[in-house]
């Protein structure tokens, strides 16, 4: 305890404005710790800020690359376990895509597809006033082949026409009705024109 409380005292006695770095030899014990002490926290906070701060940084890109790593790798595993379930769902769609391929007319069916067309008119008993090809619309997958048709009849004979085409085994959707009188003699005949579309893949070309 006397030592310390001595230490104390001189520290204490010890004046600042009096440092001279050239005589740090003669300098008092409490001034010597104490420059030991200053020096020794600069270096420590030199090596932090020049070396450790850097490898700091760098360990925590580390770690989330190995978090982003663990988690890909999570990913790919949980996809090499259901491999087997992946590939039967990609039969499946394969086996529906020519499927619905099949569907799709080619150019030398498309006189017996509108044939068909006619063919529903007449069983629904319809006047068909007439069913045109139109001009062909391209995408990057397939080709539409847009078909206007001109029918007269009764509410009835449409629903069944309608109902027809959508029962045939090639894809033909209905788009654009129109239906108007077509006198007002109080007859009931209707006039209905509406745009079928089918469509060709386009691969086949």
């Amino acid at each position: 305890m006397a030592d310390m409380a001595k230490f104390l005292e001189q520290l204490q006695e010890f004046d600042v404005n009096d440092i001279d770095f050239n005589r740090v030899g003669v300098w008092p014990i409490p001034a010597k710790i104490f420059l030991c002490v200053l020096v020794s926290v600069a270096l420590v906070a030199a090596c932090y800020f020049v070396i450790i701060k850097d490898k700091k940084l760098a360990l925590s890109a580390e770690v989330n690359k190995e978090q982003s790593l663990r988690a890909d790798f999570e990913r790919k595993a949980h996809e090499a376990a259901n491999l087997d379930t992946y590939r039967a769902q990609m039969d499946k769609m394969e086996e529906s895509f020519g499927a619905l391929v099949a569907r799709l007319p080619t150019d030398t069916e498309v006189p017996g597809l509108l044939e068909d067309i006619d063919d529903k008119g007449v069983e629904s008993r319809l006047e068909i006033n007439s069913i045109s090809l139109q001009k062909e619309v391209a995408s990057d997958i397939h080709v539409e082949l847009p078909i206007k048709i001109n029918v007269t009849g009764g509410y009835h004979e449409f629903g069944a026409f309608v109902s027809g085409i959508a029962g045939m085994p090639r894809i033909v959707t209905l788009h654009d009705f129109s239906i108007t009188p077509t006198n007002k003699d109080g007859s009931g005949m209707l006039a209905m024109e509406m745009l079928a579309k089918t469509y060709r893949y386009k691969s086949e070309e």
